[in-house]
């Protein structure tokens, strides 16, 4: 997805009204605004979608662990995961703007025990993660997103 970093390439927004807003605001501004939401820090992630091979970009809140970032694929707790998550399941590789960095990264699924010791940090980061969790069956995934 080298071609992206550069924003030659032509990326769909998500068709979510203000994530798209917030995406292209933090795109514009070069990762200078729209880089929180509800206090949390965000980062645009632009990833391939299975099916149609389309380049894709979403803004998701995220925690640290290390060098590494984390998302949690919990959709507002529904019981279906974030579409950007089966695509990133399919295709690991993704780019990543994180304030004025953009970068290169491979998404990986937390295993459970890696899951269950970041997943307190990830609460307190946004404690509205345990609600969605506890509203759910389907068990809310962490992914780790490691620079390439």
């Amino acid at each position: 997805m080298a071609a992206e970093a550069d924003g030659a390439a032509e990326v769909e927004l998500s068709p979510t009204g203000w994530v798209a807003r917030q995406a292209e605001l933090y795109e514009s501004s070069g990762g200078t605004k729209g880089t929180t939401q509800l206090g949390v820090p965000c980062l645009l992630m632009d990833y391939v979608g299975r099916r149609s091979g389309a380049v894709r970009r979403t803004v998701l809140m995220y925690g640290r662990d290390g060098d590494d970032h984390l998302i949690v694929a919990s959709n507002g707790g529904s019981d279906r995961p974030p579409l950007w998550y089966l695509n990133i399941r399919a295709n690991p590789e993704v780019e990543l703007r994180v304030g004025t960095e953009r970068f290169p990264a491979l998404a990986a699924t937390l295993p459970a025990e890696e899951k269950a010791r970041v997943w307190p940090r990830l609460v307190e980061l946004f404690p509205r993660y345990a609600q969605y969790q506890a509203g759910t069956e389907r068990d809310i995934p962490v992914v780790r997103l490691t620079r390439r």
